[in-house]
């Protein structure tokens, strides 16, 4: 089906059998007295958490806003946020220590993604023995994700190179991944918005999904087997060395096999009133919004909480003929203050938050279990680890935090944090899930509370 009938499609109806045995109140007594994290609002409505990455940094002048506090309005990159300015918070002062050069030079790109949510500094090396840290997002995953289908989400519009060497003597793997579910293993993110779709709902037709999704699941539980079967007779002839990588391989792949496990047992898939999309399309705005609704039906229909997005990967050099703009994006970011160049680098930021502010204006339309909206019961990230391109510097990142985390958080402002490590506010927000025990990440040096 063409775009705008997906998106009818979706504005119309839609399934949600994963709610439709909770009540708002049975929750809200299920939270209480539950121990730990469990990713609900005080009503008992789910609790999302998402990080949306977009390269390259920001034209500075055209991103912040005017004034701090509750009085700011919207810079001229922000204007299509006007319609949910009063549900969003725009965060400056905050940064990233560790992505900038120290002894380790050139490389800036890679540091920049490869830190943005572990706060982490990346090992220099273009070979097999990367390493980061674990990120913000699968921290969360570990802790709630056995409340949902699945753990957590990790989406990307980015369909390059992902192995090799990249930047400067960096893997590839620091620039196409920003999901960390140990410091020597990336999550790979999924690029095409019908194996997304099909993985959460299953393939087919309207009313033929779930059993589809039973079959592959079968299947893959099948090639599993295989797999194990054979991995364990290589243990026994391998050396120390080779063992302790194939128990890392291992450790994987039971990672999937137990994601197959909990969704098997799952009866209650959803399958929305929504067409399959078709693939990857060739208009770049399109591949972003799709992908956005992908995170959006995920978040309705529950089928998990924790979500990343990687807009582009750091360093991309695609021009954008939709906006008019032929040249490469990493080159314009090297602008050298030349005011064509800036003009145009903020015609490309605000062309990536039009396609945000898209997605959170359908999350604000979304009525969730408790009667607030899917946005309301959100904290949702948006933001890069570069400030300024041109200089590579990774202080005062243009970050936005939006969603009301239930009504946890401080809407409709805009604050300086001041020289303050980004970590600190994944530690606060980590808070609203209940993660009290998670009191340090990367550089952090405490926990934000003024969000």
């Amino acid at each position: 089906m063409k775009r705008r009938h997906f998106l009818k499609s979706l504005g119309v109806s839609i399934a949600l059998p994963a709610y439709q045995s909770l009540l708002p109140r049975s929750l809200a007594a299920d939270a209480s007295s539950a121990v730990g994290a469990t990713a609900t609002t005080a009503t008992g409505a789910p609790l999302r958490t998402a990080y949306c990455y977009f390269p390259n940094g920001v034209n500075q002048n055209h991103w912040w806003p005017q004034r701090t506090g509750s009085e700011f309005s919207l810079n001229r990159t922000m204007q299509p946020l006007e319609a949910v300015k009063e549900k969003l918070q725009i965060l400056g002062g905050l940064d990233h220590i560790n992505a900038t050069a120290g002894k380790d030079g050139a490389g800036d790109h890679a540091r920049a993604s490869a830190t943005f949510l572990t706060g982490e500094r990346a090992r220099k090396t273009a070979g097999r023995d990367i390493q980061a840290g674990v990120s913000i997002d699968q921290y969360i995953a570990r802790e709630i994700g056995h409340l949902t289908r699945f753990p957590s989400l990790e989406l990307t519009c980015d369909t390059g190179r992902k192995s090799g060497r990249c930047d400067s003597g960096y893997a590839c793997a620091y620039q196409y991944n920003i999901s960390w579910q140990s410091p020597n293993t990336p999550v790979a993110p999924e690029a095409n918005p019908r194996m997304v779709f099909e993985r959460l709902f299953g393939g087919g037709a309207i009313g033929e999904r779930r059993q589809n999704l039973q079959k592959r699941l079968a299947q893959q539980r099948s090639i599993l087997d295989f797999v194990m079967h054979d991995a364990q007779a290589l243990r026994q002839r391998s050396d120390y060395q080779d063992r302790h990588k194939l128990d890392e391989y291992l450790e994987s792949v039971r990672a999937i096999e137990k994601r197959i496990q909990d969704s098997e047992s799952n009866t209650e898939t959803p399958d929305p009133n929504v067409a399959t999309p078709e693939g990857i399309p060739e208009s770049f705005s399109e591949h972003m919004a799709l992908m956005y609704d992908m995170m959006g039906l995920a978040f309705q229909t529950d089928s998990t909480r924790v979500a990343t997005l990687q807009l582009a990967h750091e360093g991309m050099n695609t021009s954008y003929p939709e906006i008019g703009i032929e040249e490469g994006h990493h080159y314009l970011s090297h602008h050298k203050e030349d005011p064509e160049k800036m003009e145009k680098i903020a015609r490309i930021d605000r062309y990536y938050l039009e396609q945000f502010a898209l997605f959170l204006q359908r999350l604000d339309k979304m009525e969730d279990v408790d009667g607030n909206s899917v946005l309301h019961n959100s904290m949702i990230i948006y933001g890069c680890g570069h400030c300024d391109g041109n200089r590579h510097s990774h202080d005062n990142l243009p970050i936005i935090l939006a969603g009301s985390g239930g009504g946890t958080l401080q809407t409709n402002r805009y604050v300086d944090h001041g020289a303050t490590p980004m970590t600190n506010l994944y530690l606060g927000l980590s808070q609203k899930l209940g993660m009290r025990y998670l009191n340090r990440l990367g550089d952090s040096t405490g926990i934000l509370t003024n969000v």
